[in-house]
């Protein structure tokens, strides 16, 4: 017997179809096993693939609506534009402006109004934790770095709110975009550390509308939106004096790939701790279709 699933495939963080990061999302995944999720996760050969599993309906919007993330390695507990891609898909199919995706670090709201005809997402992500200060001169060297390249102005620091980014700072636009690490090189840094991944940043933009411009390099290659690590950097950036507590900060990434991305992150300040932590922007429908499966 062959089942049919239906999906929808999106731009996320994408203020122009075929810009921001793609996304496949599957609004009703009930039936699936783990190995099925992750087979087809690498299927799409997307970053993220989502699989929502629609429970008791007064539950799923009272509670939030179930909501599992694979790469193409794995699962994860928490990503920035799956959680927005997923919630856009959700809001639209269920005609709700604000709703809950219930993920393994907890229920994330979601709230969405209209801007230039796509629907635009704000997500509150947990308050952040905060890591260990790394040694600038090691991150330097597993990205293949002169040390001088690194804002040693601010230090490099492990934030997460869900999954940890250690947040780097270079000077110069012009080092960030043209720079190629070695994969390898970051992974076996990360791994005698406590974050998962590393997050560029850089404050010079060419552009005065723009606050940062990032990248993320990982297993996969290159990200072009980093939701995750948006809002740990927006703590970061109010922590160390590059922004101020509840500033509307615009984060460019993905320009290096042809997939330009444009995150909002705005963060508050209760005494010495962040909190409040919100990531948005606009997504992009692409796709509806039919996966089948025997």
């Amino acid at each position: 017997m062959v089942r049919s699933l239906g999906f929808v495939w999106l731009d996320v963080f994408a203020e122009r179809p075929l810009e921001g990061n793609p996304l496949a999302v599957f609004p009703d995944a009930r039936g699936l096993s783990d190995e099925e999720m992750q087979a087809i996760a690498r299927e799409t050969g997307l970053s993220e693939t989502t699989f929502v599993l629609p429970e008791d309906d007064a539950r799923d919007r009272e509670e939030g609506f179930r909501t599992r993330i694979f790469t193409v390695e794995g699962e994860l507990p928490f990503a920035g534009h799956p959680t927005l891609g997923t919630a856009a898909v959700l809001a639209h199919l269920r005609t709700l402006s604000r709703l809950k995706l219930r993920l393994p670090v907890g229920p994330i709201p979601v709230s969405f109004t209209e801007r230039d005809g796509r629907p635009f997402g704000t997500m509150v992500q947990n308050d952040p934790t905060v890591g260990q200060t790394h040694d600038p001169s090691a991150v330097a060297h597993a990205l293949g770095l002169p040390l001088e390249e690194i804002d040693r102005t601010v230090p490099v620091r492990t934030i997460s709110t869900g999954v940890p980014f250690a947040i780097v700072p270079l000077k110069k636009l012009a080092t960030l975009s043209q720079m190629r690490p070695d994969i390898a090189a970051v992974e076996r840094y990360v791994a005698r550390t406590d974050a998962r991944f590393l997050y560029l940043v850089c404050r010079e933009t060419g552009d005065r509308a723009v606050a940062l411009r990032a990248r993320m390099f990982f297993y996969g290659g290159e990200d072009p939106a980093t939701g995750s690590a948006a809002g740990p950097a927006a703590a970061w950036a109010v922590l160390h004096g590059w922004a101020s507590p509840g500033e509307a900060l615009r984060i460019e990434q993905g320009a290096e790939m042809h997939r330009r991305s444009v995150i909002h992150a705005q963060v508050d300040l209760r005494g010495d701790r962040v909190v409040n932590v919100r990531v948005a922007g606009s997504c992009a429908e692409l796709i509806r279709g039919e996966l089948r499966l025997p």
